[in-house]
C-alpha cells in the first residue's frame, strides 16, 4: 500500500519489553502492555539516504527519519492507550498500523523536542488515529498514501501528507467517498468541519434524549426547536464534506 523501497525494509520484531521500558509511564501502562500485545514489528525505516526525502529541522523538533510499525493486539483489548504510547515510544514519527479484533486502523502523530527532558520527545499535537476500510480503501486512498503521492520536500511534509491523508480517509467514511484534500488549509478545513459535526449529532442525540424524557409541553418544544437548528447545522456542515470543501 506505501510502496516503499525495497531499501526501507526492516521487518524486525520489537520485543514488548522495550515499550515497557521506554514507554510505560505507570504501573497500569505496564500492565496494559503485557496483557494487551500480542506482538510489534518494525516494518520499515524512511531516512533520506534511501527515500530521497531530506531530513527535517527547526527549533521544535528534528525528523532524521521516519519510521513505519505495526502492532497487532490480543482480541477485546482497547487499542487507545496503547496506540499512544507506542507513538509516545519512539523518537522518529510513526505511521503505525494497528490490528484487534480483525480490524485495521492507521495512526500518525508530529513529535517535538521535549522542553523538560533533553533528548526526549513528546507529542506534537493530537494523534490521529483511523479505521480502514475492510476492503482496503480504493485505488484513489491508496495512490494517495503511497510514498509516491506524498509530499516530498522534507519529512515533516511527507508525515504531514500521512496525516492529510488519513484525516481524507475519515472524511470519507462520513461522505462514502474519498478525496483527497487539494492544500493544507482546505485539510486543516475539512478535518475541523468534520469534528464539528461529529460534536453537533452528540449533541442532537442528547437533546433528543431530553425532549424523549421531557414532561411539560413547552419544554419539549423549545428542545425540539434546538434540536432542529443543531441538525441544520450539522447537514449543513455535511454538505460541505460532500462537496469537498468546509
Amino acid at each position: 500500500m506505501l510502496q516503499l523501497p525495497e531499501s526501507t525494509r526492516v521487518q524486525q520484531r520489537v520485543p514488548k519489553k522495550l515499550l515497557i521500558e521506554h514507554g510505560a509511564a505507570t504501573p497500569q501502562d505496564k500492565r496494559l502492555i503485557q496483557d494487551g500485545v500480542d506482538e510489534i514489528t518494525w516494518l520499515a525505516s524512511l531516512k533520506p539516504h534511501l527515500t530521497g526525502v531530506p531530513a527535517y529541522e527547526d527549533e521544535h523538533r528534528h525528523y532524521r527519519e521516519a519510521a513505519v510499525l505495526s502492532l497487532t493486539l490480543r482480541p477485546g483489548t482497547r487499542p487507545a492507550r496503547l496506540v499512544e504510547l507506542l507513538h509516545r515510544a519512539v523518537p522518529h514519527p510513526v505511521l503505525l498500523a494497528t490490528t484487534v479484533n480483525q480490524t485495521l486502523s492507521l495512526s500518525v502523530a508530529h513529535l517535538r523536542k521535549s522542553q523538560t527532558e533533553a533528548d526526549q520527545t513528546v507529542l506534537d499535537g493530537p494523534l490521529l488515529s483511523v479505521a480502514m476500510p475492510a476492503d482496503g480503501g480504493d485505488a484513489t486512498f491508496r495512490a494517495a498514501l503511497s510514498l509516491a503521492g506524498q509530499p516530498r520536500s522534507d519529512l515533516y511534509a511527507l508525515v504531514q501528507g500521512w496525516m492529510d491523508t488519513l484525516a481524507a480517509l475519515d472524511v470519507a467514511q462520513e461522505t462514502g467517498t474519498f478525496q483527497p484534500s487539494a492544500s493544507r488549509e482546505q485539510a486543516a478545513a475539512r478535518h475541523a468541519a468534520l469534528q464539528q459535526l461529529r460534536l453537533l449529532r452528540a449533541q442532537a442525540a442528547e437533546l433528543r434524549n431530553r425532549a424523549a424524557k421531557e414532561r411539560q409541553l413547552a419544554r419539549q418544544v423549545a428542545l425540539n426547536e434546538e434540536l432542529r437548528a443543531v441538525q441544520a447545522q450539522a447537514e449543513q456542515l455535511r454538505q460541505q464534506l460532500d462537496g469537498g470543501a468546509a
